[in-house]
């Protein structure tokens, strides 16, 4: 799984848009008003940013400006968010098929960065979302922790310890995970989310 000195973020990438989109399906329409960890969005807004992202970075692995995608999709029925994300995330996957992708620069809300590192990004986006999504709604399976593990050594890597975080950081203040916590509550915790019971 590595490709010259770095995680090739493509195989776990696809098992966490696999992951997403199983969560996705479970949603129902009268859940799409209630509240998330993800304070600024009720669930119909973080699907709307699930499906907005995923096309962002396929607009970026298909050699496109990502930066000119709305982050959020809009005018969804509320029965079409699995198909919504399905598609985006087929997309997402084909533009990154490539070896070329992972060592080209490409340009991502962050900053210049080269391709593997962008996709490793995104693993931490939609594994952090599908997280908000099960503490929203529930999860009728167990989420992988490979996914959480690998996007928590991503978003130490990455993201500051600082507290408090800048504003040009869009996570909130690092929280300290509970003792005993698993992979996904420690992500959060390092990301400035509680669960919804604790919030």
């Amino acid at each position: 799984m590595t490709t010259t000195g770095f995680t090739d973020p493509r195989p776990l990438y696809t098992r966490a848009t696999e992951q997403a989109v199983a969560l996705i399906k479970t949603v129902r329409p009268e859940r799409l008003g209630d509240p998330t960890p993800c304070t600024e969005f009720d669930v119909r807004a973080l699907l709307g940013h699930i499906v907005g992202g995923t096309r962002r970075i396929a607009v970026v692995g298909e050699g496109g400006d990502g930066l000119a995608v709305h982050p959020s999709a809009e005018g969804v029925a509320d029965d079409g968010w699995a198909a919504a994300y399905d598609e985006v995330r087929v997309r997402a996957l084909k533009a990154w098929e490539s070896d070329e992708r992972m060592a080209a620069r490409v340009r991502v809300p962050w900053g210049e960065v080269p391709g593997h590192a962008a996709l490793s990004g995104y693993v931490m986006e939609i594994v952090t979302h599908t997280w908000d999504l099960a503490e929203a709604v529930g999860c009728p399976f167990a989420l992988d922790p490979e996914l959480a593990e690998f996007a928590l050594a991503n978003a130490r890597a990455v993201l500051p310890d600082a507290r408090p975080r800048d504003e040009q950081t869009p996570f909130d203040t690092r929280r300290e995970a509970p003792e005993g916590a698993g992979p996904y509550e420690q992500l959060a915790a390092w990301l400035g989310r509680e669960p919804l019971s604790r919030a």
